[in-house]
């Protein structure tokens, strides 16, 4: 059989700020992110199987997409832990609910590299993540593939 790939796109509002970075990324703001998944596996070949015909269920990727990316980011603010902001962070969650601390720089490039690495535990056997690609606005993006990351 044919090897297929198979894409789902979501879509989640998150600000974030870029601690020590020497433009305006330095404050806090947001962006409407679009993020592309996409997988590749072999369509099940047994007509007795109820996912007969399929790579994947478009609605398991959602949910596994969902629950590790979209519901935990959207309308979130995410920060890098520093030696200078436990105070700020200790405030903003005493105030906010969907403030997310993170240990690396929240970039484009990083959090492209951290949702495919969460992502790829979570497929089902026989199916692997192809690549991704992280719009932070219309014109820019970030993308990971499989293929350079063996």
């Amino acid at each position: 059989m044919a090897a297929i790939r198979l894409t789902k796109e979501f879509s989640f509002e998150m600000a974030h700020t870029l601690a020590g970075y020497d433009g305006p990324c330095r404050e806090i703001h947001g962006h409407s992110y679009k993020l592309f998944v996409t997988v590749k596996g072999e369509p099940v070949a047994d007509a007795a199987e109820p996912k007969y015909g399929m790579v994947m269920d478009f609605g398991e990727l959602k949910r596994i997409v969902g629950r590790l990316i979209v519901d935990r980011y959207d309308h979130a603010l995410v920060m890098r832990a520093t030696a200078d902001n436990g105070e700020l962070i200790r405030t903003l969650r005493g105030n906010y609910a969907k403030i997310e601390v993170v240990d690396y720089q929240p970039t484009c490039e990083n959090m492209v590299a951290r949702f495919a690495a969460a992502i790829e535990k979570e497929l089902p056997a026989g199916v692997e993540l192809f690549s991704i690609r992280l719009h932070e606005t219309a014109t820019s993006f970030a993308e990971w593939f499989r293929s350079d990351n063996r």
